[in-house]
């Protein structure tokens, strides 16, 4: 379970997970960039807008800005943070820091902050390249010497028509160019080239053909959820892991993930938590949010099963 939290007037929404991420807290443990570095952009009533506070705001904002041209989205992020200090101003003079909601967000937006920036520091200092091997190798382990199949395969509706096709191919009809002409899956301009894959990545009705058959050979009709197939494999092998640089990504994210969930699961036994809205066994429970990223085992997100 994901918990949405708002944080801005603008009805922007960040899950948990993002803020696991920690990119603010990442802008701010940086530190200030030197002078040059950090130009002045504006100043409003005297206050001055510096080009990191637009790094900043751009970070919060994104997902708004993502269709913009750069020089767009820089124009109106500034133009965003003029506005939002001239009407920061004006809160401050009607003196809306006295009040009570807006004190419970600030100690909010606090607390918040400190933790992103905290969990930034664990992860960051959790991926160190003797860590990230020893995930690797371990994944890797459970990769190496899985059966992948090459195949191609031509989709139709009906039967018959999948029938007509096969007798095409008895006949010597080119398998690329047939699927280019007849099959309805989205894949077809490549000849219905599904690329490797393993067994568990098809629906059982095709899995169990396509791992039958010898390399070059054509199946006959075969019926899934999506309607009639003719597979024909390409080639057969044992699986190998990737290269270390082709998951490097994921498996950092992964040891971050991994270290921040540890780090807050070590600090919430070391709490007094009271939950007085639920009994005390189920209080003690950790979050779901808590927990870590699955363990990366190849150099792509595992599909859906194919048609």
């Amino acid at each position: 379970m994901t918990t949405s939290f708002p944080v801005t007037k603008t009805g922007l929404r960040f899950g948990l997970a993002t803020a696991l991420a920690g990119c603010l807290a990442l802008a701010l443990i940086a530190g200030p960039g030197r002078a040059a570095d950090d130009p002045v952009l504006a100043k409003v009533n005297g206050v001055e807008i510096k080009k990191s506070d637009v790094a900043l705001a751009e970070e919060e904002l994104g997902p708004s800005l993502a269709q913009m041209d750069p020089a767009t989205k820089d124009e109106n992020v500034l133009a965003f943070l003029i506005d939002m200090k001239i009407v920061a101003k004006a809160a401050e003079d009607k003196k809306i820091a006295d009040n009570e909601e807006f004190k419970k967000r600030l100690a909010f937006a606090r607390n918040r902050l400190l933790m992103d920036s905290l969990l930034a520091q664990e992860g960051k200092s959790a991926t160190t390249p003797d860590a990230m091997k020893k995930v690797y190798e371990e994944a890797s382990k459970q990769i190496t010497g899985e059966q992948e199949v090459r195949a191609r395969h031509i989709l139709v509706e009906t039967e018959d028509e999948a029938k007509a096709v096969k007798a095409e191919l008895d006949k010597g009809a080119d398998f690329a160019e047939l699927a280019k002409k007849k099959s309805k899956d989205p894949g077809s301009a490549d000849g219905g080239d599904l690329g490797f894959f393993t067994k568990e990545q098809m629906v059982p009705e095709f899995s169990a053909v396509a791992f039958a058959l010898e390399p070059g050979k054509i199946s006959d009709p075969v019926k899934s959820q999506f309607g009639w197939h003719i597979i024909k494999v390409e080639e057969k092998r044992s699986r190998k892991a990737p290269d270390f640089d082709q998951v490097k990504a994921q498996i950092e994210n992964y040891v971050t993930r991994k270290a921040q969930a540890d780090y807050v699961a070590k600090l919430r036994t070391e709490a007094k938590v009271e939950r007085l809205d639920q009994p005390a066994a189920d209080a003690a429970k950790p979050a779901d949010a808590a927990k870590p990223a699955d363990k990366p085992a190849d150099n792509k997100m595992a599909p859906p099963a194919k048609k």
